[in-house]
């Protein structure tokens, strides 16, 4: 019975393949989609705090620090739920139709944030919005591994991974020249509403994965033999929940990383950027030589983080497979710790080498989103990649998205919006990386790692 399912599927398999064309289109698309993502990603680190302080007025401005925080966990806990929920679309009704979902859904609502009459509606339409960018890189994973069976999967990872860095990074550059402040900073949410022409295109033109259609067609049945639909607790229960607790613990450092360690310093520049523009206006009303400041601080800092991500991240998968998982991914958690506690250890945004370990933490934290779209999917079968993937790479989302609150409690009550003080205390949940690792299944590293759910 067992045979006969294995060469149904390897039949359907052939019947739905994809040509050259259709192949390269779904992997440009993929790219595009995780990297209008990566776009979204730098609304946090650049325009949220200035936000924040024009919603909540001058009476409150002393709270943007802390509603920013708030803000990540609004993606942080928005991408969690994307990522499950439309993991399972894509499990349920096709990858590429959820992928265009995805793309809908965070282009849509990024214009929709741009209406927003408080910071509390704000927080609810940029939680939609990362629904979306969560929605996006489960689905668009799959699809490519999916379409490309024969290529190496670092490659594949890396291109992937590599997309949302360099979406992050022309989203600062264009930052960098055009800068956002409490005056002007809706323009950049209404930018990013443009890929909503790139899900209308996905929705159309975007072939279906073949390994889906044919798990569709001749794939899982129940006992009595009818077809069981993916079903939203499936992943974790039964011999997926070993593989998905694992999927999220992986997954949780490196979020907690990027989002809970080193976006505190996008907000310390951004403090630094709106105290020197306070001072130059007392400076100029008291008709003295105005003081020289240096107002696109943030954009430059998640500049220069995220373009070393973009080259570290495309080498990840690449990294994995040549040094082995366990060692590649304790090795980048030492590098950035290290890069964490230099980094603010600085006495402000405007020491010469705040830059330098800008960089570095970049460069090292970027590896391990290669690392994780080569090592996540790979763990679950066709039938639930996509909700598998997608649960363990967002929902360790929900766990930084907790700490994030209590550090934003935090840095307002006990360290009087130090942000140096808050990173460098984060920078230590790194090291927890190290013991995380060995919760990997034992498989030679250095090969492709068998699903456990096989």
């Amino acid at each position: 019975m067992a045979s006969d399912v294995m060469e149904t599927k390897e039949a359907n398999a052939k019947v739905y393949s994809l040509s050259m064309n259709q192949r390269v289109l779904i992997l440009v698309v993929a790219f595009l989609g995780w990297m209008f993502a990566g776009t979204q990603m730098s609304i946090n680190g650049i325009v949220h705090f200035p936000a924040a302080a024009d919603l909540l007025g001058e009476a409150m401005a002393d709270s943007a620090g802390q509603w920013a925080g708030f803000f990540v966990c609004a993606f942080l806990f928005g991408a969690a739920a994307g990522g499950y929920v439309f993991g399972w679309v894509g499990d349920r009704f096709g990858r590429s139709k959820a992928m265009a979902i995805s793309i809908a859904c965070y282009s849509i609502f990024s214009f929709l944030s741009t209406l927003s009459p408080n910071v509390h509606i704000f927080w609810a339409l940029r939680f939609i919005t990362c629904m979306g960018i969560g929605g996006m890189w489960p689905n668009g994973m799959a699809l490519i591994q999916e379409a490309w069976p024969n290529t190496a999967k670092p490659i594949l990872a890396g291109v992937l991974g590599t997309s949302a860095n360099v979406g992050i990074m022309l989203f600062s550059l264009w930052c960098m020249y055009k800068d956002v402040n409490t005056d002007d900073w809706h323009w950049t949410l209404q930018a990013g509403s443009a890929p909503i022409l790139l899900a209308i295109f996905t929705w159309f033109f975007i072939p279906e994965s073949p390994s889906w259609l044919a798990e569709q067609a001749g794939g899982a049945t129940s006992s009595q033999g009818d077809l069981s639909p993916v079903t939203f607790g499936e992943v974790f229960s039964g011999k997926n929940a070993k593989l998905t607790a694992i999927g999220i613990v992986l997954a949780f450092v490196p979020l907690f990383g990027g989002w809970g360690v080193a976006n505190w310093a996008n907000y310390w520049a951004a403090d630094y950027d709106k105290q020197n523009e306070t001072a130059k206006v007392e400076i100029a009303e008291a008709d003295t030589v105005e003081l020289k400041t240096k107002t696109n601080l943030k954009a430059e800092a998640n500049f220069h983080r995220a373009w070393p991500g973009s080259i570290s991240s495309l080498l990840g998968g690449g990294l994995a497979f040549f040094l082995g998982r366990r060692l590649s991914y304790a090795g980048l958690c030492v590098l950035a710790f290290i890069c964490t506690q230099f980094l603010y250890g600085l006495p402000d945004p405007s020491h010469d080498d705040f830059m330098f370990w800008v960089r570095g933490l970049g460069f090292f934290s970027g590896f391990f989103f290669g690392w994780l779209p080569l090592c996540l999917p790979e763990m679950f079968d066709t039938r639930i990649r996509s909700t598998g993937s997608g649960v363990s790479f967002n929902f360790g989302r929900i766990i930084v998205g907790v700490l994030i609150i209590l550090t934003a409690f935090i840095l307002k009550e006990k360290f009087e919006g130090r942000y140096d003080q808050v990173g460098r205390i984060c920078g230590y949940m790194y090291l927890i990386g190290i013991l995380a690792v060995y919760l990997m299944p034992k498989t030679d590293e250095k090969e492709p790692s068998p699903s456990l759910a096989e």
